[in-house]
């Protein structure tokens, strides 16, 4: 089932997660890295299928990945969620990210992307998806 895309970037619903920014996170340049980013953008994906259907989660595939601007240190990131299809055994979730910063806490768009997460059994067997 295809969903039609919302307008994530004016309409704000609460972030799946949100994180603030340390100097552990950064490269050379002072910039936090972009695993890092993806990481968490990973883990927003996952708990986003979890609120759908209680299962284990696996990610089949990142979809469409852009970084758009730099996120620094001390910098609040928000990931926000929303459903764009769903299979029988996989959602695919589209997660944009935020960053807050400065004195005025400016809200800079950083990244956006398509994560396909697929459920999983016991096994590691993919398992059809029942929305609760």
């Amino acid at each position: 089932m295809l969903l039609p895309r919302s307008a994530m970037a004016e309409v704000h619903q609460p972030p799946q997660i949100r994180v603030v920014m340390m100097p552990k996170d950064t490269n050379a340049r002072g910039h936090i890295f972009g695993g890092v980013i993806l990481s968490y953008l990973d883990l927003a994906a996952a708990e986003h299928a979890r609120e759908i259907a209680p299962h284990e989660y696996v990610t089949k595939l990142l979809r469409e990945v852009d970084f758009i601007a730099p996120v620094l240190v001390g910098d609040t990131v928000s990931y926000y969620t929303e459903t764009v299809r769903l299979g029988k055994t996989s959602v695919t979730i589209r997660v944009r990210v935020e960053a807050r910063r400065g004195r005025e806490r400016q809200t800079i768009k950083v990244t956006e992307a398509e994560v396909v997460m697929v459920a999983v059994d016991e096994h590691g067997t993919p398992t059809a998806i029942v929305p609760r």
